[in-house]
């Protein structure tokens, strides 16, 4: 695909890794169109039950390549919005991806993620962090509003007061307030961070892969929808999660007091 993006599947296990450790995993026009094009194979792929997305090199993703940037300031303005629309589109591909695909995504963040790759952490489903890591949202920093998706899930996620003053006042935020904050789930040692991820995400991909697509789709709805319509919803997904071998095999498992055993359907 890409030198600036790899993609890896092993044992129901897809990873995705930002592959661009000289620009600290900056987005290219190549990442972009890969991200797209990796997040809709592993969608649609029934081997592939749990998504990692890293980056490589000690960073996870930088944000926006400020070089190209500079570049851009030599075409006309109708040219240089239509060349950075062409790549958000893409990134909002993936990002819609992300959320939509019935199965867990995991960010998996070491060194800085910065800008954009804020946002597309706070669109994955979960994240464990280095202990290291650092977050920071510093579009203000070259006068640009926040894009990814930010202005989405990270109200969401931290509140409405809190994602202004990341917007607002860009500042790093260690790992260990990112925890606190609700903007990543574990923190562990960084010498310890493939090792947990790898454990994280042989748990989610070994789990009752299409009760947790259920769950994601709920928790997606749950805020657009009034009451009534999320119990409707809860109602058809928890009757169709009633219908798999993963329930049967659940409660087999409860009765018979063992471990269970899921195949993800």
């Amino acid at each position: 695909m890409s030198d600036h993006i790899r993609l890896d599947i092993q044992d129901h296990i897809a990873t995705i890794t930002l592959d661009r450790p000289e620009a600290r995993n900056a987005l290219s026009l190549e990442m972009r169109t890969g991200l797209a094009e990796f997040t809709s194979q592993v969608e649609f792929d029934p081997d592939v039950r749990c998504v990692v997305l890293r980056g490589a090199g000690g960073h996870f993703m930088a944000g926006g390549d400020v070089k190209s940037f500079k570049r851009r300031q030599g075409l006309s303005h109708s040219e240089r919005k239509r060349e950075v629309l062409q790549g958000l589109h893409l990134l909002h591909y993936a990002i819609y991806r992300i959320r939509r695909m019935p199965k867990p995504v995991l960010a998996s963040v070491q060194g800085g993620a910065a800008g954009a790759g804020v946002s597309l952490m706070a669109a994955c489903d979960l994240a464990i962090a280095a202990d290291d890591a650092f977050m920071v949202l510093a579009y203000a920093n070259i006068g640009l509003s926040p894009d990814g998706s930010g202005t989405f899930f990270l109200p969401r996620l931290l509140g409405l007061r809190r994602t202004m003053e990341m917007a607002l006042l860009p500042e790093r935020m260690d790992a260990q307030t990112a925890r606190e904050w609700g903007l990543v789930n574990r923190v562990v040692p960084a010498a310890e961070l493939e090792a947990e991820t790898l454990k994280l995400a042989e748990r989610l991909a070994s789990g009752p892969t299409y009760a947790f697509g259920r769950a994601k789709a709920l928790l997606n709805a749950s805020f657009d929808n009034p009451l009534e319509a999320q119990l409707e919803l809860e109602g058809n997904a928890i009757a169709d999660c009633m219908t798999t071998d993963d329930h049967e095999e659940g409660v087999n498992a409860f009765v018979e007091k063992r471990s269970p055993h899921f195949v993800g359907h």
